[in-house]
């Protein structure tokens, strides 16, 4: 299988260790410029400060982001007690707060309290829209921003050290697994409050996004060294259109059930599907490539995204792409 779309891009996923520092946009646009490759986008945004993995998606397998986007997220979280902050952060402005010694033992009974479904109010500067507006653009004018709460799963929240050299100002690193949608400052913020003292996100790594994982990350200078021998050299470490969507149904069909899809038909495999009925299967063709996205419907494939391009006929210049594709934009 070609790591290449047919726009001369690659087509494939890369899995980046980003660095504290850039933005998820800084590392798509150098994706894009190691790469060759226009179509690029991320499969969730790491704040600046943050560090950690960071899926990046390329030619065709930008189609398949918002596949990822639901994903659970694992992370570990450093926070630091006694003090707020105005963006929850390290990078804010901090108020020392005077309330009761924080304790280890306190610290885990408030995370075994908060563990499992609930309500979070996202930071006001975050990039929740407010009126077509970001909260953190009201934030910084000054304004009053009110956010509404958000449902959020917190999956496992466990103590991994506890620092008290300084008892005024202890710190906890803990490892947090959670649903998409969470934000691990509002987290540190909400800790602090209900230890009725105050607390903030000191350092943040993403250690999986889905079935994306830390120790299978690529390191910026490892990418630079691969990209030395051009984009030759960043296919060797990119994975397949698919990666990380490997627990969903893949069925198998020919070169003229790939045309039906691409015409938007219904088809009904050769080979018969299994499970016959599911709400995302990805079709594969001979060649082993992931070409649509469908819905499986009674035993017959029912297209939802169509990746492969069609073929020109007669009277027909070349599609290049199924009439539903479209570029996808940088996520998050």
């Amino acid at each position: 299988m070609s790591p290449r779309d047919r726009s001369g891009g690659l087509d494939g996923v890369l899995v980046v260790a980003k660095p504290s520092g850039p933005t998820s946009h800084d590392v798509v646009g150098l994706v894009r410029r190691l790469s060759s490759t226009r179509r690029v986008g991320h499969g969730g945004t790491l704040d600046p400060f943050a560090a950690g993995v960071l899926p990046v998606f390329l030619g065709r397998a930008t189609r398949l982001v918002e596949y990822h986007l639901g994903a659970s997220k694992r992370y570990r979280a450093t926070i630091c007690f006694g003090e707020t902050s105005t963006t929850d952060d390290i990078d804010g402005d901090r108020t020392t707060i005077e309330g009761p010694p924080v304790t280890r033992v306190a610290v885990k009974a408030a995370l075994a309290g908060m563990t499992g479904p609930l309500r979070q109010v996202p930071p006001v500067y975050s990039a929740v829209q407010i009126a077509g507006r970001r909260a953190y653009q009201m934030a910084r004018a000054g304004e009053a921003v009110e956010l509404a709460p958000r449902d959020v799963v917190m999956h496992e929240l466990t103590l991994l050290e506890w620092d008290d050299t300084d008892p005024a100002r202890p710190t906890a690193v803990v490892d947090v697994a959670c649903s998409a949608g969470t934000y691990v400052r509002a987290l540190a913020r909400d800790l602090g409050a209900r230890l009725e003292t105050g607390a903030y996100l000191g350092a943040l790594v993403r250690t999986a996004s889905g079935g994306f994982r830390l120790e299978d990350a690529i390191p910026f200078d490892v990418l630079r060294e691969h990209a030395a021998d051009g984009p030759a050299g960043i296919a060797r470490v990119m994975l397949p259109i698919d990666a990380g969507l490997e627990e969903l149904p893949h069925a198998p069909i020919t070169e003229d059930e790939i045309r039906r899809l691409g015409e938007g038909l219904i088809t009904a495999p050769k080979t018969p599907l299994v499970p016959r009925d599911a709400p995302l299967v990805l079709a594969v063709g001979p060649d082993g490539r992931v070409v649509a996205v469908c819905r499986a419907v009674s035993g017959a494939l029912h297209p939802h995204k169509v990746l492969a391009e069609r073929p020109a006929t007669a009277g027909r210049p070349d599609a290049r792409v199924a009439p539903d594709a479209r570029v996808a934009p940088d996520a998050g």
